[in-house]
């Protein structure tokens, strides 16, 4: 049985985000990259860097390689409020894990939140996520319960929980009670995990739902769940259309009564 933090404690003051990944369901190479792609008037990642800093986090960690220069001029021209800093992964054609394991410089020995850029939500969810417990050497995954209100099930991510542990994740479960909002608090256990399932691997690839499951199978995984706060994965056009029918129509760290499907 695993230890945890106290909620004082454990709070984490910086956030990852993974920028690094070719977007290719949502744009080819001629439209914007998948990050700054605009959700009104201001750009995916700019509204998760806004979230966070809302939310009492002072520095994101901003993990780039597929188009990386393109991504930082659009946060820097973005005037996000708070500090910005930027690493690369070379090897971002690769598992996202390996995206996770970049930050690694940065973030160090400090707990830290992480996240997609292209997840977007309220900032409600990251203070109810800071308030749950985080095991000692692992992490809390954010995840919905509300299965019939999810956009597109066939592309989420699955979670199979036993109360608050995480018994199984992956995109393809066919039994599952939680959906991955892809919005996480860890400790840099989680690093630690990629790096042993990277090494353990011929091509030394990893990704991050393998690095939870390594820290699952050690019992140092948990799940906070979301309840009604809002979120969206826009990995392509419909989902695009649906984050906007969300969100744009009222204040998006006011936490709505759904998140269901358009109809």
């Amino acid at each position: 049985m695993c230890s945890a933090m106290s909620d004082q404690s454990q709070k984490p003051k910086i956030a990852v985000i993974l920028a690094a990944g070719l977007g290719s369901r949502l744009h080819t190479d001629e439209g914007p990259p998948k990050p700054l792609t605009q959700i009104g008037k201001r750009a995916l990642i700019l509204r998760v860097l806004d979230r966070f800093f809302e939310a009492g986090v002072s520095e994101a960690v901003v993990v780039l390689g597929h188009r990386a220069d393109e991504v930082r001029a659009g946060i820097d021209a973005g005037s996000a409020k708070g500090t910005i800093s930027f690493v690369h992964n070379p090897r971002y054609t690769m598992g996202n894990g390996l995206s996770v394991l970049a930050a690694r410089s940065v973030v160090k020995e400090q707990p830290f939140f992480l996240s997609m850029s292209d997840h977007i939500f309220d900032s409600s969810l990251i203070e109810g996520l800071a308030r749950a417990p985080l095991p000692k050497d692992g992490l809390v995954l954010a995840v919905d319960r509300k299965l019939d209100s999810i956009y597109d099930m066939d592309d989420a991510t699955k979670v199979l929980t036993n109360g608050d542990r995480i018994v199984k994740i992956h995109k393809a479960l066919d039994v599952f009670d939680a959906v991955d909002t892809g919005l996480f608090m860890c400790t840099p256990a989680l690093f630690d995990a990629i790096d042993r399932v990277s090494k353990s691997r011929e091509d030394r690839d990893c990704s991050l739902s393998d690095g939870v499951k390594a820290l699952a199978n050690a019992d140092q995984a948990r799940v906070y769940d979301v309840g009604n706060g809002r979120w969206q994965d826009v990995d392509t056009p419909g989902s695009l259309a649906h984050a906007e029918g969300l969100f744009l129509n009222q204040s998006i760290t006011t936490t709505s009564k759904s998140s269901g499907r358009s109809p």
